[in-house]
């Protein structure tokens, strides 16, 4: 859901970004897993607050500069319970990680391996186990997301 960029202040706030489609929406939860290397916990958010560039939260037990900045660099993480469910349509990406891409050829790009924004649209990273694509997720070129088959079918070439 994003992660944590520094310390705020010397009481305990930390700068975090958010990797969510409107960034203030994380802080409609009240409980942050936060972690690195799979290894999380939890931490209820007892203020927040928005800037023209930045967030800023004030996590429980996190009483000064010191063990914000110690947090910097740390996942920020919801349970999948606490999350509404994707629309029509819509996916998030944690759900995107690992599918299997195939072009209208039948031939295998490889795998997606993370997602990111660029402004004008999300792009896919896929990897094989010789070369990275950058495929545009945008609907002319995705043709279709089966989550269950864990397969993604694209309109896009071997060679692009």
């Amino acid at each position: 859901m994003g992660y944590v960029n520094g310390a705020f202040g010397i009481q305990g706030w930390i700068s975090l970004v958010a990797d969510t489609e409107h960034a203030d929406s994380l802080l409609d939860y009240k409980v942050w897993w936060l972690g690195r290397n799979g290894v999380f916990r939890a931490y209820n958010v007892v203020d927040s607050h928005v800037q023209p560039k930045k967030l800023g939260a004030k996590l429980e037990g996190v009483n000064d500069r010191d063990a914000a900045f110690a947090l910097k660099g740390c996942e920020i993480s919801i349970p999948r319970s606490s999350m509404p469910a994707a629309g029509e349509g819509e996916y998030y990406w944690a759900d995107l990680i690992g599918l299997a891409v195939f072009n209208e050829q039948g031939e295998r790009l490889g795998v997606i391996e993370k997602l990111f924004e660029t402004g004008a649209n999300d792009v896919i990273v896929v990897k094989d186990e010789t070369t990275e694509r950058l495929v545009p997720f945008v609907g002319h070129v995705v043709l279709d997301v089966n989550l269950e088959t864990r397969l993604m079918r694209v309109d896009w070439g071997l060679d692009y």
